[in-house]
């Protein structure tokens, strides 16, 4: 085939690319038919964290695997893609009968029927059904066509832009159920920061407590042991995991309202978010009711997180 249809020119990134978030889960298909022959591709895409591309094609279309993988690469960015193609010939060129092998079997039958005194005629249906007679579809110099090969770029294009369409589809709504999950967070850190703030008097007053009854045969001043209790109370404050956590909130919403490959970003915040809820948990004093109300909090706080995690996955 020549350079031109092997190569199988793709179409140019600025085309297949728009900015919005994709999600990398996506099917599609295409059909092309002319002059009897038909192609169909089909496609499928789920999350991968690189592109991996598998193209599963009859024989004789080995040549036209390198185009078709740049054909996918200008269009995505991510995820694990199934290229699935199909090709039915109907037309004069569906088969291919190799008239030297019938030759060769019509004269040993002739040969054989000589030799036996046999009457029957060759059969030749019989001789068209023998191996290497008729060469099947898949096995005929597809390489070397060039009118198929624009028609399985055609196809091909075809299928990859409604692949995108729906990828597009998928990251609007996964969009919007990733900003949900965020004003969750948010709502459950402001609900949990006047009770840190109230939990820390009463922190400080137990410590005090503890340390009275710990240093009871020790002479203290009273101002340095308020004051030891205080400091250890300010170990517990969780006022800066709180204002780190609504931080990364917003940069989350600001990637998401910028669009693009973002999702290896996302994931990366999402480890920062979760390393302050356990930050948070961690520091979370006694068992009063504002103590156990901020881990419940919390707690919903990581649920939130992981379920952010679980959907980030499937974004390019």
């Amino acid at each position: 085939m020549p350079d031109s249809a092997a190569s199988m020119s793709p179409m140019k990134p600025s085309e297949a690319k728009s900015p919005g978030l994709k999600s990398m889960t996506g099917y599609a298909q295409a059909r092309r038919e002319e002059s009897g022959r038909v192609i169909r591709v089909t496609l499928r895409s789920v999350n991968h964290r690189f592109l991996d591309i598998h193209v599963k094609a009859p024989e004789g279309f080995e040549s036209l695997e390198n185009g078709i993988r740049q054909a996918v690469r200008a269009h995505l960015r991510r995820g694990h893609v199934d290229v699935i193609l199909h090709y039915d010939s109907s037309g004069p060129a569906a088969v291919a009968v190799k008239r030297e092998v019938a030759a060769a079997y019509l004269t040993a039958a002739q040969s054989l029927r000589k030799e036996f005194g046999l009457t029957a005629e060759p059969d030749l249906a019989g001789i068209l059904r023998l191996p290497g007679v008729v060469s099947p579809p898949e096995s005929l110099a597809i390489g070397e066509d060039d009118q198929l090969a624009t028609i399985l770029q055609s196809c091909l294009n075809e299928a990859l832009i409604k692949l995108d369409e729906m990828r597009k589809s998928e990251g609007r709504i996964l969009t919007e159920e990733l900003s949900n999950r965020l004003n969750n967070i948010r709502d459950l850190a402001t609900k949990i920061e006047p009770l840190a703030e109230r939990t820390r008097p009463a922190y400080a007053r137990r410590i005090e407590g503890r340390l009275k009854e710990l240093l009871a045969a020790v002479p203290i001043e009273p101002a340095r042991l308020a004051q030891e209790a205080a400091i250890a109370a300010e170990r517990s404050d969780t006022a800066e995991e709180i204002a780190r956590l609504r931080s990364h909130v917003q940069q989350f919403e600001s990637l998401l309202a910028t669009g693009g490959e973002i999702g290896k970003k996302l994931d990366f915040l999402l480890q920062e978010m979760q390393r302050e809820a356990n930050t948070l948990l961690s520091k979370t004093p006694g068992t009063e009711s504002e103590g156990l109300e901020i881990t419940r909090l919390a707690l919903e706080v990581k649920s939130e997180i992981e379920k952010l995690r679980e959907q980030v996955q499937n974004l390019e």
